[in-house]
């Protein structure tokens, strides 16, 4: 049996959200509030834009990268997606992730990779940001090369980059969001209700369209299918 429907795979944010090495906070303030007597709320909001959901854009490490005036509507929509629930065999990922790839067929057909680590199931707890899983730079040409058609590579760990390992982490932005084929980095997503019985059968990235910015809170909605045992 199984059973179809939409989900967000994103957080809201709120001034709880974790973030890379715990460094930025977001900050919601009323600059006008009708329980103090004014006429009406109006609230005011401070954050770095690589917090909660977010995708990377190239101009993140690159001068001449891209940003969201370069990137049309549909190479937000997906419509064939490949999802993968491991559990990494070491916090840099890389050997186990391209195991299971290797396996895969039509691999070729694929326009998203979306990874569920676990991680998301320990985001209120310090060894998020602490010990997040990272990903080898190498995996970006791997997929280049054997899943030419993918755009966005999804996961639930704050970042690409292990906060364990930093200058890889620098090195793994870089090969992913080389401008000349960019894979954007889709980070922080919210996989809890997914597990190996999940498929996605659709997927709508949302970004905040800020203009010449180098990264992009989202809002993420999907088409699951839930297969019951």
């Amino acid at each position: 049996m199984n059973q179809s429907k939409y989900k967000y795979l994103s957080y809201i944010l709120d001034e709880n959200t974790p973030t890379y090495g715990n460094r930025n906070k977001f900050i919601c303030e009323k600059k006008s509030d009708i329980s103090k007597g004014d006429v009406a709320n109006d609230t005011s909001i401070s954050t770095t834009v690589h917090i909660g959901t977010h995708i990377d854009m190239p101009y993140h490490f690159f001068d001449n990268g891209q940003t969201i005036e370069d990137f049309d509507i549909d190479y937000f929509r997906f419509g064939t997606i490949l999802f993968i629930d491991i559990i990494p065999d070491d916090i840099i990922i890389k050997d186990d992730l391209i195991s299971y790839l290797e396996k895969v067929k039509n691999k070729n057909s694929y326009e998203l990779i979306v990874i569920k680590t676990g991680i998301c199931e320990r985001r209120n707890t310090e060894e998020f940001w602490e010990k997040n899983y990272g990903f080898d730079p190498i995996l970006a040409n791997y997929l280049r090369e054997n899943f030419s058609n993918v755009r966005v590579l999804g996961f639930d760990s704050v970042s690409v980059s292990s906060f364990s390992n930093r200058l890889l982490g620098r090195e793994a932005h870089k090969a992913f969001l080389d401008p000349s084929k960019p894979i954007l980095l889709l980070e922080d997503m919210d996989l809890t209700l997914l597990d190996k019985n999940s498929t996605i059968q659709k997927l709508n990235i949302v970004p905040l369209r800020i203009s010449k910015c180098d990264g992009l809170p989202c809002t993420i909605i999907a088409e699951i299918e839930q297969y019951e045992n």
